[in-house]
């Protein structure tokens, strides 16, 4: 599990076979989970100043992996011991989405970003989402778009300070949102477990 507080601006030594390997202060372990630009991958190898991650075929179908080279952001998986911030972030990427329309505000700068129309139902106003790793919040939602509203510090700390309209997004989706649509869905052709059905099960054991 991850925060969607971006730890590093991590740099990319190469790409290819699968395997991304990354050049980074942060000190890996063999098998850490790492989040690279918002997506959760195995570290496979460590060396004297990054590591090694590996690609499934899974991944590789839903990412943009054209933002897999230059910079990016690289959160570590979240321990127990650390203070909870940002919000739930899984590195399971949703869609792509697409920097839309980019305007700067007084002391800040709004985005509308798009994405397939079958995401929106997992995107809520004042609720969070990730884009490309950053926790943020949603401020506006419409039918296949919504709208951020990024404060300068953001900005700055992070690779946001270089999209431009047509500039591709790892998004994922807030989790709650997904669940509970999920349940919900299925709920409707599935009859729940009553009373009676509970207690024969207990009664089995």
């Amino acid at each position: 599990m991850f925060t969607g507080l971006i730890r590093e601006i991590a740099t990319v030594k190469s790409y290819q076979n699968n395997i991304l390997s990354i050049q980074s202060k942060h000190k890996a372990k063999l098998g850490d989970s790492i989040a690279i630009n918002g997506v959760c991958l195995t570290v496979i190898k460590t060396h004297s100043d990054g590591f090694d991650l590996e690609l499934a075929d899974e991944t590789r179908s839903i990412i943009d992996e054209s933002k897999l080279k230059g910079e990016v952001h690289m959160e570590p998986a979240m321990m127990m011991t650390d203070r909870f911030e940002g919000h739930i972030v899984q590195g399971h990427v949703d869609c792509v989405g697409v920097v839309a329309k980019i305007t700067p505000r007084e002391n800040a700068t709004d985005f509308i970003i798009t994405v397939d129309s079958r995401y929106i139902v997992h995107i809520v106003p004042k609720g969070s989402i990730t884009i490309d790793g950053i926790s943020l919040t949603v401020n506006d939602v419409g039918t296949n778009s919504f709208r951020l509203t990024i404060i300068p510090h953001t900005l700055e700390n992070t690779l946001m300070r270089h999209y431009k309209v047509g500039t591709k997004l790892n998004i994922e989706t807030d989790v709650f949102a997904r669940y509970i649509d999920h349940i919900l869905t299925h709920k409707k052709s599935t009859k729940s477990m009553g009373w009676s059905e509970v207690d024969a099960i207990q009664m089995s054991y």
